[in-house]
């Protein structure tokens, strides 16, 4: 295992430490690992909240600033951040008019958040929860969990906290986080590991010549191997796996996101890109705008995602909408 580290113990919170000095517009709430805005707006409005475990930056803290969140709980590697840290989170960011939730699908984050919202309601913070689930290689079942929420949620960040920076209430930011969950669809591939510093190897292992479908963020083994295929068939195999979830009709519009786990170079995912893009125009599907890069990672697992939006005029309007943090800017 090759880590640049000083502990194992003390991984998130030097992270967080030096997270904040290369970003002085964010800080850490005292005694917590909840990065709020330093500059919260003038006047009341809707909170937006986020988090889960640490090992993916720059999500979450990354989406925190104008025109996405106000906040994110940050917990240890891969595990959910504790409620009293969501409490004080939620606390943070209530400007009188309520706060949404978003969670990932993951049982920890949602129990965590679930607990925070109703031991708060005795202080008369109103919280409402949206919960995302775009990754389609796990089945969605009433029996389950169900389908995991992964690089799609940065785009519900974008849709709720512009919706929220507008002014809206509540109600109103819960339904366009709900549209944007409904209309989005994420499918990835691995084609190495990542090793949590605490275990000291990976959780599982690939052939020179293998890549693996449907893995999770957090390590997951996938859902089925191969020899690793081009560029463009790769990109076939993606948007035919999303497009089997979603209907995607010629002459709809749709927000693309390739996300890289943290090892793969901008450069392939780039290349994927320009594939995906073909490929949608061959459809007569329209591309309305394209996002690059690494949006939310696996530590250093090498692959990436493709998350596709489905866009109304609503949706596209938000997703215009002027964002500001560090990991996303938008107008």
């Amino acid at each position: 295992m090759k880590k640049i580290l000083n502990s194992v113990e003390n991984v998130v919170p030097e992270m967080l430490e030096g997270m904040m000095l290369a970003h002085p517009d964010l800080k850490i709430l005292p005694g917590t690992q909840v990065v709020v805005r330093k500059n919260r707006p003038s006047g009341e409005k809707v909170g937006v909240i986020s988090g889960g475990g640490s090992g993916h930056e720059p999500a979450h803290a990354g989406y925190v600033g104008a025109g996405m969140l106000d906040a994110a709980c940050a917990g240890a590697l891969f595990s959910s951040p504790s409620v009293d840290q969501m409490i004080e989170g939620i606390r943070a960011v209530d400007m009188g008019k309520g706060v949404l939730i978003v969670a990932k699908n993951y049982t920890g984050d949602n129990l965590n958040f679930d607990m925070a919202a109703e031991l708060l309601e005795d202080e008369g913070i109103r919280v409402e929860k949206v919960v995302v689930k775009d990754d389609i290689a796990v089945e969605e079942s009433e029996n389950t969990t169900g389908r995991r929420g992964v690089a799609g949620t940065i785009f519900v960040h974008k849709i709720a906290g512009a919706k929220a920076e507008s002014g809206a209430d509540l109600d109103e930011v819960k339904r366009c986080a709900e549209k944007a969950i409904r209309n989005i669809r994420t499918f990835g591939f691995a084609l190495s590991p990542c090793i949590i510093p605490s275990v000291g190897k990976p959780g599982f292992t690939l052939e020179e010549e293998e890549m693996e479908l449907g893995t999770g963020i957090h390590g997951e083994a996938g859902i089925k191997r191969m020899s690793i295929p081009s560029s463009r068939e790769l990109a076939e195999i993606l948007l035919e796996k999303i497009q089997s979830n979603i209907v995607l009709n010629g002459g709809e519009e749709v927000a693309v996101m390739v996300n890289g786990c943290g090892a793969t170079p901008l450069m392939e995912l780039y290349i994927l890109m320009q594939d995906v893009a073909k490929i949608l125009t061959e459809k007569r599907i329209g591309l309305y705008k394209s996002f690059v890069g690494n949006y939310m990672t696996s530590l250093e697992m090498a692959g990436g995602a493709v998350t596709v939006m489905k866009l109304d005029d609503e949706l596209k309007e938000l997703l215009d909408a002027k964002a500001d943090t560090f990991a996303f800017h938008m107008g």
